[in-house]
């Protein structure tokens, strides 16, 4: 790509708005993850008699289904950022496009 479209897009308003939606719904998720996921450590490590704790028949602790629950939760908030992508995020890039060409 040559310049003066790189220059072009940059001036563009759609650009900066994608940039500043892309970016904080990235922040904001990965935030978000960090927080459960160092929760959860904090919470193994400050009080390790919790997860002991049984919650199904005579094996299963509740360390189980919170580490499931993590797993869940960064698939959700893939699917989330993904349809987020697909519903705006797409729609700004076509209208940069649309202005370049």
């Amino acid at each position: 790509m040559d310049q003066s479209k790189v220059e072009k897009i940059k001036s563009l308003p759609q650009y900066h708005q994608l940039v500043k939606e892309r970016s904080g719904l990235a922040w904001g998720l990965s935030i978000a993850m960090l927080v459960v996921y160092y929760g959860y450590i904090l919470l193994l490590a400050f009080d390790p008699a919790f997860f002991t704790t049984i919650v199904g028949g005579e094996h299963i602790s509740i360390g189980f289904p919170v580490g499931v629950a993590i797993i869940v939760f960064a698939f959700l908030l893939t699917g989330y950022y993904v349809r987020k992508a697909n519903a705006d995020f797409d729609e700004l890039t076509a209208q940069i496009k649309k202005e370049v060409e």
